[in-house]
């Protein structure tokens, strides 16, 4: 058994540990209010620029657009969202888990396949792979949309260049403070909508056609780039608010996990310090029935 001493000190130090973890629960607690507002502020325009992007598509053929131009897929770049921290669970751990078998997949088919990575934990490992075409690290606790921009004009060149057929987006969503998956979309090329029949247009509320000015070709030319930029910085917004959710989780468990160390080490201090009070009466009885004799 541990000697009274050695017990105190692993309790003292698991006291330590807990105060920590308990610390940044509360920090990423606080922080999550913050990316939480501005994630479920963004959501709404996403969408509408999603759904008007919809309308000037619908019926179009991408052939005079070269961000919806459709190609015999051979390169494929996925573009990997993840934190620059860690200490948050699992959570960059399964995107990057997803990452890879999306590009298992893809050179089963016999296509190739390069990563872009943002977030710091998403390049540490798939630099092993050696097929990382651009990395975007230190930039997830104070981003802003320029780099959002910056990322989607890299993107956006290798595919004109064609470097790249086809780009996936694989990012942690935030679906509540306790859930974050992985998601994976397709970037690009930008798929045009199907136009729809009258009967389909009456059921979805639609009364009749737009009328567009200028042209709507030239209309998506200007968009399409500004499209990208919204996906991708939705996206990091998404792996923001998910990192401190997933953070404040795991901190949660690590400080209860400490409470029930705590409670086990208490229990053998107690064991051990009765082991030495028994020992010590046992010497006087011992010594005592000695004296007698």
């Amino acid at each position: 058994m541990p000697g009274l001493k050695d017990v105190k000190d692993q309790i003292s130090g698991v006291k330590k540990t807990a105060q920590i973890t308990k610390a940044m629960n509360m920090v990423a607690s606080a922080k999550l209010r913050g990316a939480q507002d501005k994630m479920e502020s963004f959501r709404p325009y996403a969408e509408k620029f999603a759904e008007a992007m919809r309308d000037l598509s619908s019926g179009m053929e991408g052939s005079d657009l070269p961000l919806m131009e459709v190609r015999d897929v051979k390169t494929v770049e996925i573009v990997v969202v993840t934190s620059d921290r860690g200490l948050c669970g699992s959570f960059n751990a399964n995107i990057v888990k997803a990452a890879e078998k999306l590009a298992k997949q893809y050179e089963a088919e016999g296509k190739n396949v390069s990563f872009v990575t943002i977030g710091k934990k998403a390049y540490q490992v798939l630099r092993r792979t050696g097929n990382v075409r651009a990395s975007y690290s230190d930039i997830m606790s104070s981003f802003q949309m320029f780099n959002a921009r910056e990322i989607s004009q890299g993107i956006t060149e290798a595919f004109l260049n064609g470097d790249s057929d086809r780009v996936d987006l694989i990012y942690g969503k935030f679906h509540s403070v306790a859930v974050q998956k992985p998601e994976t979309e397709e970037l690009l090329p930008i798929k045009a909508v199907e136009a729809e029949g009258e009967e389909a247009a009456v059921e979805n509320g639609a009364t009749g056609s737009y009328i567009y000015e200028p042209d709507p070709n030239e209309i998506m030319e200007a968009l399409l780039p500004l499209h990208l930029n919204v996906q991708v910085y939705r996206a990091m917004l998404e792996v923001g608010a998910s990192e401190h959710a997933a953070r404040m989780a795991a901190m949660d468990k690590a400080t209860n996990a400490c409470k029930d160390i705590i409670k086990e080490l208490t229990q053998l201090y107690n064991k051990a310090r009765q082991a030495a009070v028994t020992n010590e009466l046992m010497d006087i009885v011992g010594g005592a029935e000695a004296l007698k004799g």
